[in-house]
């Protein structure tokens, strides 16, 4: 069982938790999925702010949110080619070639392009 499965059976009223699949909820993922819709919005806020446990942040999702179909693509970030190649050719996180790439001109990007790419 993934954690999608869980928001479905939010999304569409079947109750599947127990006590075999309750270490496979993931809160956060489940708060991010609520949180992309106006209606579940404020539920998704309200369960980020508490320490409920896994059944019970389950149980307020189920018994507080309307059924209804609730889909939508997951956000995730660009990829800039800049940092890509930075990370590559020096070894950074994506944190460090952010910070790195503010002082590299655009010759400099160039060289290490080619370098890379042979």
């Amino acid at each position: 069982m993934n954690p999608f499965d869980f928001v479905k059976s939010i999304n569409n009223k079947q109750y599947m938790m127990d006590e075999t699949n309750e270490k496979e909820y993931k809160p956060w993922l489940v708060n991010k999925a609520m949180s992309y819709f106006p209606e579940t919005l404020m539920y998704s806020n309200q369960m980020n702010m508490t320490e409920a446990s896994n059944k019970m942040q389950y149980d307020y999702y189920i018994h507080s949110v309307k059924k209804g179909n609730r889909f939508s693509k997951w956000h995730k970030p660009e990829k800039d080619e800049a940092i890509e190649l930075l990370c590559l050719a020096y070894n950074y996180g994506r944190k460090e070639a952010k910070i790195a790439l503010k002082t590299i001109n655009p010759y400099d990007l160039e060289r290490i392009r080619k370098s890379i790419k042979g």
